[in-house]
């Protein structure tokens, strides 16, 4: 989003992933059944922008808050796996849809992995 106001975690190449995978389900979660509104579509959508949501609400914060926050986001990122395999096994998504989606999974949990790497080193080295 183009804005004259900026916020630091809007620069972080993972955070911008995340809202980009957000989108991906929300759009994939429309062809679900009416049925699943308030369930596996609900819960699939809040787990995938949960990833974000917590990559910019510890970002504001001291290091040992922000390396907690990633590690709710790593853990939304397994959600979103259940997630995408559920629907897979319901044939709500495609073989390949689910595949696509755990490609970005993977890479988001690695990109959170190593920055929290980086932000553990950087608490570990102000002891």
């Amino acid at each position: 989003m183009d804005s004259k106001y900026n916020f630091k975690f809007e620069n972080l190449t993972v955070y911008n992933k995340a809202m980009e995978f957000g989108e991906i389900v929300n759009t994939l979660t429309k062809k679900f059944p009416k049925e699943e509104r308030f369930e596996l579509s609900s819960q699939f959508r809040r787990a995938a922008d949960s990833i974000a949501l917590n990559i910019a609400e510890g970002s504001g914060g001291t290091d040992s808050q922000f390396y907690n926050y990633l590690g709710n986001a790593w853990h939304s990122v397994h959600e979103c796996v259940f997630c995408s395999s559920k629907a897979r096994m319901r044939r709500y998504v495609t073989l390949e849809e689910d595949e696509e989606n755990r490609r970005i999974l993977t890479e988001l949990s690695k990109m959170i992995t190593t920055l929290r790497n980086r932000i553990s080193d950087r608490i570990k080295s102000k002891k």
